[in-house]
């Protein structure tokens, strides 16, 4: 059977613009940058696969046609042109769980903190070929709810 290039074209266009998405933002909204494609021009911290994709939100100031938009970059980022393709950013999200006020927080010199707990929330033995260890699903008094953890009961007591 022979399918014209056109009607195979048309076929693939059709299935592309399904997973295709409209990303419109407004001014005032953040947004994070991509820059998995910018590995040869700038380093943000780790390199292969740890390296970031997007990089901390920044604030839309202008919309730039129909499809960039011009960013309030840091000082960091001046050496780069700061209007961006839609495509080059990923919707910022606030979510109340990623606030932590630094007031709830005593840090350290040396740039630790410590944490309490509030309650322990359930209790597990669990058993490692020869051993036992107990654990404890702990409440953190900074955290909430979604954010408590497993820890072994003597770790737990020796605080």
């Amino acid at each position: 059977m022979f399918i014209s290039k056109s009607l195979a074209s048309d076929r693939q266009n059709s299935y592309a613009d399904l997973k295709q998405k409209e990303t419109k933002y407004a001014v005032g909204e953040k947004v994070f940058l991509k820059v998995s494609l910018w590995k040869k021009v700038l380093c943000f911290g780790c390199k292969g696969k740890l390296s970031p994709r997007f990089i901390e939100p920044y604030k839309i100031i202008e919309r730039v046609g129909s499809v960039a938009y011009r960013l309030a970059l840091s000082s960091k980022l001046q050496k780069i042109h700061d209007v961006f393709h839609a495509s080059m950013s990923e919707r910022y999200r606030s979510y109340p769980s990623h606030i932590t006020l630094m007031e709830t927080i005593e840090v350290q010199p040396d740039l630790s903190y410590e944490e309490e707990s509030i309650k322990i929330l359930a209790q597990e033995v669990k058993e490692l070929g020869s051993k036992c260890v107990a654990l404890e699903k702990v409440r953190w008094h900074i955290h909430n709810m979604e954010e408590a953890t497993w820890e072994s009961k003597e770790v737990m007591r020796s605080q």
